[in-house]
């Protein structure tokens, strides 16, 4: 994602990371890094992550980086208490939190009025051929599913459109992991997400269904073009769209904010 920042002539005054501590500070500090200059918000899923995010984003007292840096502070929010204010960013970055997302139409309208007119939205997700070798033995067992669908790119440049995105581009990559463990596999498996399928097995596995998963995995996803490691698929969509200038709707009586009006004429000179 931060290599796809190249092809963004549009300089930031201000960005949003939307779950910074799920999405990377690694990603964090690049971005921060490229956009010295521009402050940033930091929006959680809870308080207790807005706390824990400060705690390892925000500069000490004593950093130079506190320096003059006035309205720039950041500002680290809970989404169950506040988000930016509208039109408050001009760009949102969200590394690998759409796919998890309840009502992700709810959520990249979100975005959007956050977004100041001109902002750009950057965001990746899991993309269908996630964990293919697992949905595979899954199914091949009879087993509930091992996680939830995830969405095709094309469907998420739709719905960019859909909530008043302009330009979306979409593309995708596939990562193969390897493991030297099925216990290894399992341990990232749960770092990186938890199974939203409705149809999931809905109550605790014994301590024998664990046993015959560690089997299966070891027997079913060793590759032999990998030294008998266990391999998994991940593809990984990303996404960049622009928040356009309003456009009025027309009708027999329309009504236009007087704020939305004079960015459009100043679009127009």
């Amino acid at each position: 994602m931060a290599q796809r920042l190249e092809w963004i002539v549009t300089r930031p005054k201000r960005w949003a990371h939307w779950f910074a501590l799920r999405g990377g500070l690694e990603g964090h500090a690049l971005v921060q890094q490229r956009y010295a200059d521009a402050g940033f918000d930091v929006v959680e899923a809870t308080p207790e992550r807005a706390a824990a995010a400060r705690a390892a984003l925000e500069a000490p007292w004593w950093s130079p980086r506190r320096w003059g840096v006035g309205a720039s502070a950041p500002r680290f929010l809970a989404a169950t208490e506040a988000l930016p204010a509208q039109r408050s960013v001009d760009m949102l970055w969200a590394n690998m939190a759409l796919h998890a997302a309840a009502d992700p139409q709810a959520l990249i309208a979100q975005w959007q009025q956050a977004l100041a007119v001109d902002g750009f939205l950057m965001f990746s997700c899991f993309g269908p051929d996630t964990l293919r070798e697992l949905h595979r033995v899954y199914a091949e067992l009879g087993w509930p599913p091992a996680g939830h669908a995830f969405t095709d790119m094309h469907d998420w440049g739709d719905m960019l459109v859909h909530a008043g995105f302009a330009e979306p581009v979409m593309d995708m990559e596939r990562i193969v992991l390897t493991y030297d463990s099925p216990e290894r596999l399992l341990a990232e498996l749960r770092e990186i997400g938890r199974n939203l399928h409705p149809g999931r097995f809905p109550a605790l596995r014994g301590r024998r269904f664990r046993e015959r998963l560690l089997q299966v995995l070891a027997e079913r996803l060793a590759s032999p073009a990998e030294d008998g490691r266990l391999v998994l698929t991940f593809e990984i969509v990303y996404g960049h769209a622009f928040k356009p200038l309003p456009k009025a709707r027309l009708a027999a009586e329309s009504a236009v904010g007087l704020e939305d009006m004079r960015r459009m004429l100043r679009g127009k000179r």
